[in-house]
């Protein structure tokens, strides 16, 4: 049973950075793409970034040039790094597998907000 746990959600100002971490528990996470999905308020879920087993990366229009993707296989964790953040990235992220894998489960998510 794979479990995900996302964190390093907070308040930020506009401009701001910050990092968001997917610890994953079981086994394989090596062997999937993994992602980071995101659900501002009335609107539907979308996928921010993506990140193959071996490091290829796909990003949302939005945010390219800001956030970064990344994983650790070894630390079973993958991280979202963003920068320069807008009042529209305001948003609950979701952690889950990346494109072309099948979707686990969703949880809570971590919510971040950009406001001034």
């Amino acid at each position: 049973q794979v479990q995900l746990v996302e964190s390093g959600g907070g308040l930020v100002q506009p401009g701001g950075s910050l990092r968001l971490s997917c610890a994953a528990s079981g086994s394989m996470f090596s062997n999937y793409a993994m992602g980071w999905y995101r659900q501002a308020p009335g609107k539907q879920r979308e996928l921010v970034a993506s990140v193959t087993r071996v490091g290829s990366t796909v990003y949302a229009d939005s945010v390219k040039g800001r956030f970064t993707i990344s994983r650790d296989n070894a630390k079973k964790t993958v991280y979202l790094q963003m920068n320069s953040l807008k009042l529209e990235d305001t948003a609950v992220y979701y952690c889950n597998r990346g494109l072309g894998s099948p979707l686990l489960s969703w949880n809570q998510g971590t919510q971040v907000t950009v406001s001034s």
